[in-house]
């Protein structure tokens, strides 16, 4: 079963509306978190998730995110079958949040 996507508004309204708004997992490398970011993501870069996916609530429902969608795309195929079922892939990645949810975030 394909990774659902999620497009960078439909992220915003859902994290303004949840209940239970998703866990946000950047797996970007540690520059890049540091120059942009959404506010409250977890940062793992993507080479230490097969070490630390453990930690993670396979229950609960997560988005991943990069720079583009790419490398999120493999970290949640990897997390689904790892037995995560809850896994969204940021359509477009933290470029796209820039240009379609926050003008004024740093872009790379």
């Amino acid at each position: 079963m394909p990774i659902r996507q999620i497009s960078p508004p439909e992220l915003k309204e859902y994290l303004e509306t949840a209940p239970n708004p998703p866990l946000i997992i950047d797996v970007r490398e540690p520059w890049e978190f540091q120059t942009c970011h959404i506010q409250g993501a977890i940062h793992i870069p993507m080479g230490q998730i097969p070490k630390t996916y453990q930690q993670l609530d396979p229950n609960r429902e997560m988005v991943v995110m990069c720079h583009h969608g790419m490398r999120s795309l493999q970290v949640a195929q990897f997390l689904e079958k790892a037995g995560f079922s809850r896994l969204l892939n940021l359509k477009g990645g933290v470029d796209a949040w820039a240009r379609e949810v926050d003008p004024n975030m740093p872009t790379y």
